[in-house]
């Protein structure tokens, strides 16, 4: 049995909810890895990020987005709306706000205005953080139409996200 680990790192675009279709870096990981049958595990390291499974849309509006990605945004917004203020939901709380402030860390700026992303957790626990894919003869089972998108649900500030790739097999 063979592990290959790797990482992508992704940039959001800190206005909207930020899309990476990656089904193209990850099959590169893979023939990097030499497996040939197995498995393929592609994972976010972020709490307000998913990683999904869908369709591929060659439709895109005028900020580039996929017909079907503006569609899921626009019933999600419906469902978990995006957190504006502080009294919208309960998270965050004063003792987190706090705790927050104090890191020494440039991904986590003293503004509590970022920690605004009450939805893009709610969103991130809704669709989860990780696929796992079936390698066989060395392709991804994800037939002609399927992509992997690395899901970016915190609109509040640009930042480098970290998604992890891991093949196994043989």
């Amino acid at each position: 049995m063979k592990v290959h680990i790797d990482e992508l790192v992704l940039t959001s675009n800190g206005k909207r909810v930020t899309y990476h279709e990656i089904a193209d870096q990850v099959r590169a990981i893979l023939k990097k890895s030499g497996i040939k049958n197995g498995m393929c595990v592609v994972s976010s390291t972020h709490t307000t990020c998913s990683v999904i499974f869908e369709e591929f849309m060659h439709d895109l509006d005028f900020n580039k987005d996929e017909f079907l990605q503006v569609d899921l945004n626009n019933v999600l917004d419906r469902i978990v709306p995006r957190n504006t203020t502080d009294q919208q939901y309960r998270y965050p709380g004063p003792l987190h706000t706090a705790w927050a402030m104090t890191l020494d860390d440039p991904n986590f700026p003293a503004d509590p205005a970022t920690l605004l992303n009450c939805d893009a957790h709610i969103r991130a626990s809704m669709f989860g953080s990780s696929e796992t894919f079936v390698v066989k003869d060395e392709a991804l089972m994800i037939g002609a139409v399927g992509r992997i998108y690395f899901i970016d649900w915190d609109q509040n500030r640009i930042r480098n996200r970290k998604c992890m790739v891991m093949c196994m097999g043989l």
